[in-house]
């Protein structure tokens, strides 16, 4: 009796301890990526250019990552397919999301950029949803709703954010969202099996860093990181640890429980982005954005893997 329970127990125990582990990872990512925002506003203090800021995390990032594939002795993988995933996941990972963000960072505050940012899970649920990777409910519909209702209640009222006239960088936030959606779904589909994520990661950033070289240079912004670094180059530098870091443990998710699971790691980045703001420069939010952040939380609930919850 007790040989025919054992196997039945032993693959739900090892369910349950897998989803508990997926849990973990994207909490401790969520924490470490939510302080990215106020080292972004951060690095952007000491005037460097966004492109610049942008062009120093990617090529610190790959550097970091090219050492640990040094280490191990995983070599980068040179075929068709991962050549076509570098370059893509670069463009809609690090070059385009990435500009936009650090010109962002210096107009509105973290808390705002979380929340935006938050937009990521419910853009690639409605991608998802097309594609037939996920199945369309009227909950999810319903949470693709709270987060326009979320993204209107930044940009729409004339006392939301402390200035007005920044309203229109959220919606550029959103456009950045878009492609970090695209992404996911492109690693989901596009990922050869069986491959250390963080050596993708590594092709990656190096991608990004060869298509960013050209346009920081033709736009004369170049500038080095400063030595002894200050405030605004050791947030560089941190921001380049945690992209080396955090990318490759968000992959992970993506691989192992899905795009649209992985993006709730917005969910995390969301609250902590908020908080590390407060923590960091003291923000102070208007009632809006509260009113906000709690459409994205409610958004971000609803629109959560059905398949953690048993709905259908």
């Amino acid at each position: 009796m007790k040989d025919s329970v054992l196997p039945t127990r032993q693959p739900k125990a090892r369910a349950h301890s897998r989803r508990l582990w997926h849990f973990t990872v994207l909490v401790a990512l969520g924490i470490i990526w939510g302080l990215a925002f106020s080292l972004a506003r951060m690095s952007t203090e000491s005037g460097m250019h966004p492109l610049v800021i942008n062009y120093w995390t990617c090529l610190l990032g790959a550097l970091l990552l090219l050492l640990y594939c040094a280490v191990t002795r995983q070599p980068l993988p040179l075929k068709k397919e991962f050549l076509f995933l570098y370059i893509v996941c670069g463009l809609l990972g690090s070059v385009i999301p990435g500009t936009l963000y650090f010109y962002a960072a210096s107009r509105i505050s973290a808390g705002v950029l979380s929340i935006t940012i938050a937009t990521v899970p419910l853009i690639t649920f409605v991608a998802a949803a097309v594609l037939r990777i996920e199945t369309m409910s009227f909950l999810r519909v319903a949470g693709v709703l709270f987060g326009i209702i979320s993204i209107a209640l930044l940009v729409i009222p004339a006392t939301s954010l402390p200035d007005p006239a920044t309203a229109p960088w959220v919606l550029v936030m959103v456009v950045a969202a878009s492609c970090y959606a695209a992404e996911n779904l492109v690693v989901a589909s596009r990922t050869p099996p069986g491959h250390n994520v963080f050596v993708i990661v590594t092709g990656m950033l190096i991608a990004a860093t060869i298509m960013l070289t050209p346009i920081v240079w033709l736009s004369g912004a170049f500038t080095f990181i400063s030595w002894p670094p200050g405030r605004s180059d050791w947030a560089i530098l941190s921001m380049a640890l945690i992209t080396a870091t955090a990318y490759g443990g968000f992959y992970y998710l993506v691989l192992r429980a899905g795009p649209v699971y992985a993006s709730q790691c917005a969910y995390v980045v969301t609250l902590a982005g908020v908080l590390w703001g407060m923590l960091i420069y003291g923000e102070a939010h208007s009632g809006w954005i509260w009113a906000s952040l709690a459409a994205m939380i409610v958004a971000l609930s609803l629109v959560k893997p059905r398949e953690e919850t048993g709905d259908t």
